[in-house]
C-alpha cells in the first residue's frame, strides 16, 4: 500500500570518474591525480580532506576549469549536471563559473585585487553574471551580500580595500562574491 509519499533519491550534482591530473616536468609527467572518482547528491556537503600536496587544491582547479599549464587533465570526467566539464569551450566554461561553480581560495588575500575596493569586487560579479544588471542594482546586491555572510557594517566595508579587513573578513568576502 503506497502512503502517496515516497522518499526521492536525490539527484546526483557533481560526480568525479577517474579523474588522472599530471604536470610537465623537465624530467616527464608527474601525475598529481589519480584515479579519483567521488559524487555529490544535491543537498550533501562534500570535503576533500587529505595530507599537504596530495591533490585537493588540484582537483578543485580541475573542476573549475582553472588547471593551466604545464598540467593538464588527462583522464577520467567531471560531470556537472550530467555535463562533461572537461568537453566545454573556454567561454562555456566561463559561463558556469559565478553562476553554478565557485571556489574559494584559501588564502583570499591572493585573490581580491588590492587596487579596487571590496565592493567593485563583488558588483564585477553581478554585472558579469546578471544580464541587464545597473551599477545600482550590483551595489545594492554587494551590500546584501555582505550583510548576508554576517559582516558587520556591509556599507562600510563595501568602500573598503582588501588590506584594511582581517583575513576573516576577507574569507567571508569571498564567500559573498
Amino acid at each position: 500500500m503506497s502512503t502517496g509519499i515516497e522518499k526521492q533519491e536525490a539527484k546526483t550534482l557533481l560526480e568525479v570518474r577517474d579523474l588522472g591530473i599530471r604536470f610537465k616536468g623537465r624530467q616527464g609527467y608527474v601525475n598529481a591525480v589519480e584515479h579519483l572518482s567521488f559524487e555529490m547528491k544535491k543537498g550533501e556537503l562534500l570535503a576533500l580532506v587529505g595530507e599537504s600536496g596530495c591533490g585537493k587544491s588540484v582537483t578543485s582547479l580541475a573542476i573549475m576549469g582553472l588547471i593551466q599549464r604545464p598540467g593538464e587533465v588527462f583522464a577520467g570526467e567531471i560531470l556537472l549536471d550530467g555535463t562533461d566539464l572537461l568537453k566545454l569551450s573556454p567561454k562555456e566554461k566561463r559561463k558556469l563559473r559565478g553562476t553554478k561553480l565557485s571556489m574559494i581560495f584559501q588564502d583570499p588575500l591572493t585573490s581580491l585585487n588590492p587596487l579596487f575596493t571590496i565592493g567593485n569586487q563583488i558588483s564585477e560579479q553581478f554585472l558579469t553574471h546578471i544580464p541587464g544588471c545597473t551599477r545600482a542594482q550590483a551595489k545594492e546586491k554587494s551590500i546584501e551580500m555582505i550583510k548576508k555572510t554576517g559582516i558587520p557594517r556591509p556599507e562600510e566595508i563595501y568602500k573598503s580595500y582588501p588590506h584594511e579587513l582581517s583575513g576573516g573578513m576577507r574569507q567571508r568576502v569571498m564567500i559573498a562574491i
